[in-house]
C-alpha cells in the first residue's frame, strides 16, 4: 500500500473497515460481514436519505501525497482508491474484478493481455476515457522526471518499464492502443500476479491536462466514486461523483478529520461516526456491560510490523548480532502484555490468513541465554556495540507504548542502550527508500493476495522495496522461479522455502500482525470486508429514521 504498497506505523495506522468482522458478543471468533453485524440480513437499503443521513464522518491520518503514481503508504492509498480509479480492481473477497476494463483475454503463453474498456467512462469533469488515457499514464508513472518510488515494483514486468525508468527509452513498448477502447498489455513472462499487481494505485489513469496543472493534486480529476472537494489543515472532505461509472455512492460526502480532538471523545459525543479503538480504551469498550461493546468490531489485517536492520551497516552486518536482538525479543509477551492481546505475535513475514502461510514455520525463538552467547560471539563481542539509534515515524510526543517496550526489552536481555530519532511520516518515507536507517520500525500491508507482494518486492536483492541492503543470492533464485512458476502449490512451496530463510537471515524482527478494534455506530450500514485497502465507501450508507 502498498501498499501499498500500504505502511503501517506501530500497529495504529489507518485501516479501512475493509476486513472480516468479529463477532465479540459470542465470545469468540465468529467472522461476520460487517453489513450482517450493522444492518442485519436481508435489510432494505434506503433509497433517500435526508439531511446529515449523507454525510459520514471519520478522523484519520492526513495523506503523504494524493498522486496515484506516487503513493507508498496505506494512509495515502485509503484516500487515492476512493478518487481514482484503474482497469481493475480488488472486490471484498480479494478476487480481481473488472473496473473501468469490462473484461480482457490472456494470450495462451500468459504474457499479453487485452483489456476491452466499459463504454462512456468519464473523468470527474465528464471528459470522456480512453485506452490513450491509460498509456498515458503508465509511461508517466514510469518517466525519469517524476521519479516514482514505486513504479518499478509493480509495473516492472510491462516490457520497457524498465527502459523508460531509466531513462533509455520514452515509451513502453509493452503498451499497444489498439482503438479507443482496447489497450493491450505485454509482461516478460507468465506470471499469476500480474493483473492483481494493477489494482494497485500506480496503473491507475489520471487527466493529462489536469496533472499538467500546478498543485493539480489539490484539485485531481480522477475517475473514482468519490471527489476531492476539500483538503486543509485538519479536514479532508470528498463528496459523491455523480459520473462514476459503476453507478453513484449512496453518500453524498465524506469528512475526514485529520485533527482538533480526542478522536474516542468526539465519537462518544455524536462527532464522529466511526472511531480507531487504541491500547487506552481497549479494555472499557471490550467490556460487555459497557453499551460500547454493542458497537465493537474487530479487523484482521493482512499485514506485519516489524523492526528491520539494514544489514551492510555496524552492528546489523553481522548475522549474530541481528539474530541475537531477534532471539532477545520475547514477542508473545509483547502482543499480550503491552499490546494487550490486540494483535497476532508473529513468527515469520507472511500474515496467517495470506496464501502460503505456513503454520509449521517456527522462526527464532526467544531464547535469552542463546541470544546473549550470539552477542559475545560477534564480531562486537569484545569492543561492543556501537551507538544504536531506532527510527520511527510520528512527531514528539512521546513514544508509543510498543516502542518504550522494545528499548526496555533490548536493555534488560541484551545490556543494550537503544536510542530513538523521530521522523514526520512523508520525509520518513523518503529517508527509509535512501536507506538511511539502520534500525527502524515500520510495517507492510498487502497490496494484492499473494507471497510476491511481501517476500519477493520486500527482499529481491534488486527490488527497490527492498530498503534493508540485503542480498542472498538463494533467495533470488528462488524468488525468480516462482515467479513463473505455473503450478500453485509448487509455487507456494518456493515462498516458503524463501521465508525460511528470510527469518533464518534475521533481515527483520517480525514483530505482529495487526488487528484493528472499531467502534461504528448502530446507524452506519453497508461496511463490505476484505483483507486490504479497497474501495469501500460508495456502498456504505446512513440509515435514518
Amino acid at each position: 500500500m502498498s501498499k501499498k504498497r500500504s505502511f503501517l506505523i506501530l500497529g495504529a495506522v489507518l485501516l479501512l473497515f475493509v476486513l472480516c468482522v468479529v463477532c465479540l458478543s459470542c465470545g469468540g471468533l465468529a467472522l461476520w460481514s460487517a453489513r450482517s453485524k450493522l444492518s442485519g440480513s436481508g435489510s432494505p437499503r434506503p433509497s433517500s436519505l435526508p439531511g446529515q443521513g449523507k454525510t459520514l464522518r471519520l478522523f484519520e491520518g492526513e495523506p503523504a501525497i494524493l498522486d496515484p503514481a506516487l503513493v507508498q503508504d496505506s494512509t495515502s492509498a485509503a484516500y487515492v482508491v476512493e478518487i481514482f480509479s484503474g482497469l481493475v480492481t480488488l472486490d471484498e473477497h480479494l478476487k480481481v474484478v473488472p473496473d473501468i476494463a469490462e473484461r480482457w483475454e490472456i494470450s495462451q503463453d500468459g504474457t499479453v493481455y487485452t483489456f476491452h474498456l466499459r463504454e462512456g467512462v468519464q473523468f470527474q469533469d465528464g471528459k470522456p476515457v480512453t485506452a490513450r488515457d491509460f498509456q498515458f499514464s503508465l509511461e508517466r508513472a514510469c518517466s525519469p522526471q517524476l521519479r516514482s518510488p514505486v513504479a518499478a515494483s509493480y509495473l516492472g514486468d510491462i516490457l520497457g518499464v524498465r527502459e523508460v525508468i531509466q531513462g533509455r527509452a520514452q515509451q513502453i513498448v509493452g503498451l499497444r492502443v489498439i482503438d479507443d477502447r482496447t489497450l493491450e498489455i505485454t509482461i516478460d513472462g507468465p506470471k499469476s500476479y500480474f493483473l492483481s499487481k494493477l489494482t494497485y494505485s500506480t496503473a491507475f489513469v489520471v487527466d493529462g491536462d489536469n496533472v499538467g496543472q500546478r498543485d493539480w493534486a489539490k484539485r485531481p480529476n480522477g475517475t473514482g466514486p468519490f471527489k476531492l472537494a476539500k483538503w486543509e489543515d485538519d479536514q479532508i472532505e470528498l463528496v459523491r461523483n455523480d459520473r462514476f461509472y459503476r453507478g453513484p455512492a449512496h453518500l453524498e460526502r465524506v469528512q475526514f478529520q485529520l485533527s482538533g480532538g480526542v478522536p474516542m471523545t468526539m465519537y462518544e459525543n455524536g462527532e464522529l461516526d466511526i472511531v480507531q479503538v487504541g491500547l487506552t480504551d481497549i479494555e472499557r469498550v471490550q467490556d460487555p456491560t459497557n453499551p460500547l461493546h454493542r458497537e465493537l468490531v474487530v479487523v484482521p489485517n493482512l499485514n506485519v510490523q516489524y523492526v528491520a536492520f539494514s544489514v551492510r551497516v555496524p552492528p546489523f552486518d553481522d548475522l549474530k548480532v541481528r539474530q541475537a536482538f531477534v532471539h532477545a525479543t520475547d514477542r508473545q509477551k509483547l502482543a499480550e502484555l503491552v499490546m494487550k492481546g490486540m494483535v497476532i505475535p508473529a513468527r515469520g513475514i507472511l500474515p496467517p490468513e495470506l496464501p502460503g502461510y505456513n503454520d509449521k514455520l517456527v522462526g527464532l525463538e526467544y531464547n535469552l541465554p542463546l541470544a546473549k552467547q550470539m552477542i559475545a560471539t560477534s564480531r562486537y563481542g569484545q569492543g561492543g556495540l556501537p551507538p544504536i539509534t531506532l527510527h520511527i515515524s510520528g512527531e514528539a510526543m512521546g513514544l508509543p507504548r510498543s516502542v518504550e517496550a522494545l528499548l526496555a526489552i533490548w536493555k534488560e536481555n541484551l545490556g543494550v542502550e537503544v536510542s530513538v530519532e523521530t521522523t514526520a511520516w512523508p520525509e520518513f518515507l523518503q529517508d527509509v527508500n535512501e536507506r538511511r536507517y539502520p534500525l527502524y520500525f515500520l510495517g507492510w500491508m498487502a497490496d494484492y493476495p499473494d507471497p510476491h507482494d511481501f517476500l519477493d518486492l520486500l527482499f529481491h536483492s534488486e527490488s527497490d522495496e527492498n530498503h534493508m541492503g540485503y542480498a542472498n543470492p538463494e533467495v533470488d533464485r528462488l524468488l525468480v522461479q516462482a515467479r513463473v512458476e505455473q503450478d500453485a502449490g509448487r509455487r507456494l512451496q518456493l515462498y516458503q522455502q524463501v521465508e525460511e530463510i528470510l527469518v533464518r537471515d534475521a533481515v527483520w524482527i517480525p514483530l505482529w500482525h495487526d488487528r484493528d478494534y472499531f467502534l461504528i455506530k448502530p446507524y452506519v450500514k453497508g461496511v463490505h470486508k476484505a483483507p486490504t485497502i479497497v474501495p469501500w465507501l460508495k456502498d456504505v450508507y446512513i440509515e435514518t429514521d
